[in-house]
């Protein structure tokens, strides 16, 4: 609810890149799930994301930035380069203010870190309120010590609130006296043919299961260790798909699944990068998540279960707020390779165990419908307070 006297909301989410990666397709998500006509999103590149955005009748605007971002990637950047980065980002943030005014914004929604430190300069030109919506945990494990200490405290000084994508990366954070919210990503919900108990055909016998598994192909992602796992289980699936493409230069990490796959003889096909991983999660009997640091959410996991499969996924991290082990999925401890196979070999032998796993998944993905996610979202923008040295 809008309070007394204050303006209706106008939420401009930013993001710092349009390609189709997780945290801008569960923006488009929550976006399309909010009420019409109170929120736009701003890119600071060309990209597929604005195609999606506007075949959804979303607002979009481009402020393109004039120095390359990608410089500022954290296993690549030294010091020096992510200062002068930094600089860009600050410069590209004072540009982004007047747009931010353009629009009518009664709050600007950074979806990155690298748009946290640009809506932070917006922000304060447009006299309005900052969130920074976390995708990502900010921990050593993904941005090294110093650098994760750094950009906590630079989000702390610098935001009004926080929407983060699970309990485990709001813990990442410094939220000391600032509001903030746990909305999970969620799925989307468009026919009755979705409900729980319709539309799913039976689980496969032992010998003719079909595994899945989804997601960027990267290092971090798992992908080696499952098809190490794979190769040890006692029955062979009768089909594998790994989904996904390669970004940010990481083709080279394909090639090098590729070659293992046929070297282990293992039945898997790559598929590239798919717009839509949807009829594969229909078309498999387990979804294996299999990342090796600490999931932020797990987007996949809820997707598969909604799908009806049997899910394998990894913690610590996002999936242990999807999964309950035993009842609807089955989880292992991130990096097991020999926990991982067991996993495997039990859920490929019982068929009556997978039939029980995935029915209950699908239960339990109804949990994160995305309308509810964006209700919260909404009510948590509408409510913000702004800064004391804001005015206007």
């Amino acid at each position: 609810m809008t309070p007394p006297g204050a303006k209706p909301l106008r939420a401009v989410f930013l993001a710092h890149t349009a390609a189709p990666s997780g945290a801008e397709l569960a923006t488009l998500r929550l976006v399309s799930a909010m009420p019409a006509g109170r929120t736009a999103v701003v890119y600071t590149e060309d990209g597929p994301m604005l195609r999606r955005m506007a075949e959804r009748g979303i607002e979009t605007r481009v402020v393109r930035n004039d120095f390359d971002s990608r410089a500022m990637t954290i296993d690549k950047a030294g010091v020096g380069s992510l200062l002068r980065g930094g600089l860009g980002l600050l410069r590209l943030g004072w540009r982004l203010g007047a747009t931010m005014r353009e629009l009518g914004a009664t709050v600007l929604v950074a979806g990155s870190s690298k748009a946290m430190l640009m809506g932070a300069v917006a922000a304060r030109r447009a006299g309005i309120p900052l969130v920074w919506h976390v995708h990502d945990r900010i921990s050593a494990e993904y941005f090294g010590q110093w650098l994760a200490t750094a950009v906590r405290l630079l989000g702390w000084l610098a935001v009004d609130g926080y929407i983060a994508n699970s309990r485990g990366t709001l813990a990442s954070l410094y939220t000391w006296r600032r509001r903030a919210l746990v909305a999970y990503p969620g799925v989307e919900y468009r026919s009755v043919s979705e409900e729980p108990e319709s539309g799913r055909r039976e689980q496969r016998p032992a010998a003719e299961t079909v595994v899945v598994v989804v997601g960027r192909l990267a290092p971090w992602k798992g992908q080696d260790l499952f098809l190490r796992a794979l190769a040890d289980v006692r029955n062979l699936p009768r089909e594998v798909f790994l989904v996904g493409g390669t970004f940010f230069d990481e083709q080279d990490y394909r090639r090098e699944l590729e070659v293992r796959a046929t070297a282990l003889d293992l039945p898997v096909i790559f598929t590239g990068h798919v717009e839509d991983p949807e009829p594969y999660l229909h078309e498999a009997d387990i979804l294996v998540h299999c990342s090796v640091l600490p999931e932020p959410f797990g987007q996949v996991v809820v997707e598969g279960m909604r799908a009806g499969c049997a899910v394998i996924a990894t913690r610590p991290g996002g999936p242990e707020e999807i999964v309950e082990p035993g009842v609807n999925g089955l989880l292992v401890d991130a990096g097991e390779r020999a926990r991982l196979t067991h996993a495997l070999d039990t859920l490929i032998a019982d068929q009556e165990l997978r039939t029980k796993l995935a029915a209950a998944a699908r239960v339990r993905a109804r949990d994160f419908d995305v309308a509810e996610s964006a209700r919260q979202v909404t009510e948590f923008l509408t409510t913000v307070p702004g800064k004391r040295w804001r005015h206007g």
